[in-house]
């Protein structure tokens, strides 16, 4: 009988695969060994696999590069990094090695972009563009880097209001953009995203506030649904929509020559995730080419600003099984040694699933579990997988101990989760550590941030001033 854990998960999807291998019965990501990761670092353990956001970003400029030849489509493609994803220093250090550009969404974001400035991570001949609801410190920020002369820096007028505060401090001519409020879907709470201005308003509002300005140049029209880039009628009435504003705002601005078409490409969520980017990208450009010619416009550049797209597939976590409960004839919970609320906050917040699978023990036969966390909060739990509804993992055996890996974790869930403060029933935030490559290929690994102590957390408390 095929009851190992390995025979599982023979049968229910292609395995091995391109990130995931097995050396014995021990899985290794990207051929790392996961098991000598847990014997030097313990768990609970995130790490980052930095190779990997370059290797998506070159993926997606090498499918935009044929994309463009294959239509003949004469105009050029940026890639830009959405940075609320993640902000980190080393998030930024690798996927600026790869001439990308860069997309912001608050105030602080600037003085990110400013200290990559001044590290010579980027350069006058980035994109910045600056989208969200801007307000004081935002538009005070996004005038003193156009002052300051990075007249690359394209701020997205959300509302009415902004190009008034904008003009209010920014000295010179400087480039704006405009966002298109996208319809929701049929199943959203609300008809309208509450970003950007309406369709039919924004070719009046070009005529009324920004045609006769002088210190104005409308650069791009800025395009994003809320759900992503899917293959479904949803996402292509809309993009026809988004074009055809293209269109006739392109007639009566002939400064207009970028559409960014936002962010929006999916991750792997699952051994059976299947996504064809390279016909996704096929499609939006062809009829991008097509409305353009038949109008007889000239095509726009393309911009993106993929964020968990970049870093999603970099990040993982790692925890120990800590103990089984069974609370009644049919449900065994396997405790991990940490918190589903606290490390991996979309489980719980928007019940996001994860690539989850067994570090080790590959060869012993499974069993059907829930997983739960530390916390003493009834939602704190992990009970599916994103493709079946059931959790199956090597039984478990306190004399043969058992750690398991979340993967294609790498986006927003250290922001969510509050990196760095208190987290809820003040568990502590694991260590986390950075993987490389060295130029021969040989994996190089250095912790990024110490576990929680005692002593972090009763001083964000208070606990530590003097009486």
């Amino acid at each position: 009988m095929n009851t190992k854990y390995s025979d599982l998960i023979n049968q229910t999807y292609y395995f091995p695969q391109e990130e995931f291998t097995l050396n014995k019965d021990n899985l290794q990501f990207h051929n790392i060994d996961l098991m000598k990761l847990v014997e030097k670092y313990g768990t609970p353990l995130k790490f980052t696999y930095l190779p990997q956001i370059s290797n998506n970003i070159n993926k997606a400029k090498s499918w935009f590069r044929k994309s463009m030849e294959k239509n003949k489509y004469e105009a050029k493609y940026y890639y830009c990094y959405c940075t609320k994803s993640s902000h980190f220093e080393y998030i930024m250090n690798e996927a600026f090695k790869n001439n990308i550009h860069i997309e912001t969404s608050s105030a602080f974001d600037i003085n990110i972009v400013e200290n990559l400035l001044a590290n010579g991570k980027i350069n006058k001949s980035t994109y910045v563009i600056c989208n969200g609801f801007k307000r004081d410190q935002y538009i005070d920020n996004i005038a003193r880097l156009i002052n300051t002369g990075h007249k690359n820096t394209i701020p997205i007028i959300d509302n009415y209001e902004e190009l008034d505060l904008l003009q209010g401090q920014i000295k010179s001519k400087f480039k704006i953009g405009i966002r298109i409020a996208a319809e929701e879907e049929p199943k959203f709470e609300f008809y309208t995203s509450r970003l950007g201005i309406g369709y039919k308003n924004i070719v009046p509002f070009y005529k009324k506030e920004i045609k006769e300005n002088k210190k104005l140049e409308l650069k791009m029209l800025h395009f994003f649904i809320n759900t992503g880039i899917n293959d479904n009628a949803y996402y292509w009435n809309e993009l026809v929509k988004c074009i055809k504003v293209y269109v006739a705002l392109k007639k009566e601005c002939p400064t207009l020559d970028g559409l960014n078409i936002g962010g929006g490409f999916p991750i792997k969520n699952s051994l059976a995730f299947e996504y064809d980017y390279q016909y996704m990208i096929d499609e939006i450009i062809n009829q991008i080419k097509i409305a353009c010619d038949e109008a007889e416009v000239d095509v726009p550049n393309i911009f993106t600003e993929f964020g968990s797209y970049t870093v999603g597939e970099s990040g993982g976590a790692i925890y120990q099984i800590l103990y089984q409960k069974q609370q009644n004839d049919r449900e065994k919970w396997n405790m991990i040694d940490s918190s589903f609320i606290t490390t991996l906050p979309d489980t719980w917040a928007i019940n996001k699933r994860f690539i989850m699978l067994a570090v080790n023990r590959w060869n012993d036969t499974y069993e059907r579990v829930l997983l739960g966390g530390m916390t003493c909060d009834s939602d704190d739990y992990y009970n599916s997988e994103q493709n079946m509804n059931a959790i199956y993992l090597p039984k478990y055996n306190k004399e043969k101990p058992l750690y398991i890996g979340f993967f294609n974790t790498g986006a927003y869930q250290e922001t969510i989760g509050g990196y760095g403060g208190l987290h809820h029933c003040l568990i502590p935030q694991p260590k986390h550590i950075l993987i490389d490559r060295d130029e021969n290929g040989f994996l190089a690994t250095e912790v990024f941030s110490e576990q929680q102590t005692s002593e972090d957390v009763l001083k964000i408390l208070g606990y530590d001033k003097k009486k």
